[in-house]
């Protein structure tokens, strides 16, 4: 899913009064149909949110009709034994890595944990990145799933390394699966015949059975320090 302005998360201050009050407004206007830019703009400037604060709102705020879609195709991490499992790689690696650096996330309407830094196309190795994919291996390895396969976005710098160094993790830990950088992993990750891993709306709203994969290993290997939750009120007629 974009970002309302192409643009990456910069570190400042998040005003959660505001934000409460703006996402109620938000989820009032989407649950009646306006266009999803145009209500985050309009809320935006009502309430004089921040970039940061309104990416955070189209990160994490939805209609009912679509929160309670999107939940109804989320499965736990046990109904993943002896399942195929295709992983959108960089969505999940990256949503683990702002865990893990204590980069703002949100707990979205849906269910999903996704984070806000906007980073997908300009994502670079760090220090973290190790760590971040020992962790979702040695998680999924208790998992069990039957076959596991990750798929990384070929256009973004060092896809293929990447790919190259989950393969080897996975014979490492004995995990049954493959690593790969694909032009549009998305092609394979819509309509895949198994559960998908992703926090990804539109590959979401096109699938049957999906993990929270890294909203599940934030919750229960890092801790959700870092982690908003706005909270579902109503918002009177106006």
């Amino acid at each position: 899913m974009d970002s309302p302005g192409g643009k990456s998360y910069q570190a400042g201050p998040l005003n959660s009064k505001n934000l409460q009050k703006a996402a109620e407004d938000f989820r009032y206007l989407l649950n009646r149909g306006y266009p999803r830019k145009a209500a985050l703009e309009l809320v935006g400037n009502r309430y004089g949110l921040t970039y940061d604060e309104r990416h955070l709102l189209y990160r994490g705020v939805f209609s009912d009709a679509d929160s309670e879609a999107r939940s109804q195709t989320i499965i736990s991490p046990k109904a993943i034994r002896d399942e195929d499992l295709a992983i959108d790689g960089h969505n999940v690696l990256i949503t683990v890595e702002a865990g893990l650096s204590g980069r703002p996330l949100i707990l979205a309407d849906d269910g999903f944990v996704r984070d806000i830094s906007g980073l997908s196309g300009n994502f670079r190795r760090t220090e973290i990145t190790e760590k971040a994919l020992q962790m979702i291996i040695l998680f999924l390895k208790k998992c069990r799933p039957r076959r596991v396969l990750f798929l990384f976005d070929a256009p973004i710098s060092k896809s293929g390394i990447l790919a190259q160094e989950v393969r080897t993790l996975l014979k490492k830990e004995g995990l049954p699966g493959d690593a790969l950088a694909m032009k549009v992993p998305e092609k394979t990750l819509i309509g895949f015949q198994g559960v998908v891993a992703t926090s990804d709306t539109a590959i979401i709203d096109r699938s049957e059975k999906v993990i929270d994969l890294a909203g599940d290993i934030i919750r229960t290997q890092i801790g959700s320090v870092s982690l908003f939750k706005l909270k579902r009120g109503r918002v009177r007629e106006k």
